[in-house]
């Protein structure tokens, strides 16, 4: 049984293999959602562009993709939105030898990535990698995000507040006599 979105990013070659070197193939990503693992949601689906051009050795994938996706702002804690623009390049190699049949050996490049035995490009694993890859760490709601008062929490974005002249704190009274170049 395959996933949602499985089927949707995978797309067979073995046409495009048993061309010459620049032959090239053009897909499009519609409406596309993936399962991005835990505390990774997806705002909006996957869209975007994918050329794969045949090699002497394999294809070149180059691919344009966008998505957003479901976060909390680490400044003031609601819900947002995330776009993600995705460029992905690749060099995509044979797993099996397109004339013979045979599986090739994979031991000299062991990290590459390879096509399926039934010479089909995969792009799911690398549309997931670029994503995990592009997710912020601090997501902000918007770039001027002003936060949560550290005082009382509440949103600074709602508005000014006030919470008055609080006393200072004993332990750093001594620096509210400190002058600059008097001499202590």
């Amino acid at each position: 049984m395959s996933r949602p979105g499985a089927l949707e990013l995978r797309w067979p070659l073995a046409g495009l293999l048993a061309e010459p070197p620049g032959a090239a193939r053009d897909f499009n990503v519609d409406d596309v959602v993936l399962d991005l693992g835990e505390g990774v949601v997806q705002d909006s689906p996957l869209h975007g562009r994918v050329h794969v051009a045949r090699t002497n050795r394999g294809v070149v994938l180059r691919a344009h993709l966008a998505t957003s996706l479901a976060a909390t702002c680490s400044r003031c804690l609601r819900p947002t939105s995330v776009p993600l623009d995705l460029d992905i390049e690749e060099e995509v190699l044979p797993s099996v030898d397109l004339g013979s049949g045979l599986v090739l050996d994979t031991a000299a490049e062991p990290d590459a990535v390879r096509l399926s035995d039934h010479h089909e490009l995969e792009l799911e694993p690398l549309a997931r990698e670029a994503i995990w890859m592009a997710e912020p760490i601090a997501p902000l709601c918007r770039p001027d995000c002003p936060g949560l008062c550290p005082t009382c929490g509440a949103d600074l974005a709602a508005g000014p507040h006030d919470h008055g002249q609080e006393p200072p704190d004993p332990r750093l009274a001594g620096l509210g006599e400190f002058r600059p170049g008097d001499g202590r």
